[in-house]
């Protein structure tokens, strides 16, 4: 009768998993260099791929602290997202919404990341390694610094420039009118019948 896995034969195959999702990623990441067009994300990206290689390298460390072969397991979650990505990259979008998209497609993976990265940590500390810990809480912290970074770049205009041309201010006049319209008519109704408010959701 073969012998049930351990915690730490968990840990090794998630570990595999996450060596293989980053080699993934430094793959993947000189496309969407290529593919981006505002300067500041193309820089973000570059940089993330230069922390990539550094973390692939911290991984083998962890491995060696444990006296287990550097070896990946393909990791199937990173790869749809990382499909997912490439198919966003042909459309045929404008480019500030090719940049948000792009964004999008980066933090999913900043996001899976964190999430391995996080369950490793916590294991490792369960079963006392400490070296794996520290080596581990780099990539993680990383990996959070990249994900912020990703948001400023978003929230300082790249969304913004995006749905100005999703919505241009002419249009978007001509499109609201009639419904403002409507709005008060029915907001007035309300009123007379009884006073209801209109509760109005932020998003």
């Amino acid at each position: 009768m073969a012998t049930a896995g351990t915690l730490h034969d968990a840990f090794i195959d998630e570990l595999r998993d996450v060596y293989n999702a980053e080699q993934q990623i430094t793959k993947a990441l000189p496309k969407m260099i290529k593919a981006a067009n505002a300067r500041e994300l193309k820089q973000a990206f570059n940089d993330h791929l230069e922390e990539t290689r550094h973390q692939i390298e911290r991984l083998e460390q962890v491995f060696e602290s444990l006296e287990e072969k550097a070896r990946g397991k393909k990791c199937d979650g990173m790869a749809g997202i990382i499909e997912e990505g490439k198919t966003a990259m042909g459309e045929d979008f404008d480019e500030p919404t090719m940049d948000a998209t792009l964004v999008a497609a980066a933090q999913r993976v900043e996001h899976y990341e964190m999430a391995a990265y996080g369950t490793l940590i916590a294991w490792a500390e369960a079963m006392g390694h400490g070296d794996a810990v520290s080596l581990l809480q780099e990539n993680l912290e990383e990996e959070k610094a990249a994900d912020q970074k990703l948001t400023k770049l978003a929230e300082s205009g790249i969304n913004e420039q995006a749905a100005e041309l999703a919505h241009p201010e002419g249009e978007e006049e001509e499109e609201d009118e009639p419904q403002a319209r409507s709005t008060r008519s029915s907001s007035g109704a309300r009123g007379r019948n009884g006073g209801a408010h209109r509760m109005v959701g932020r998003r």
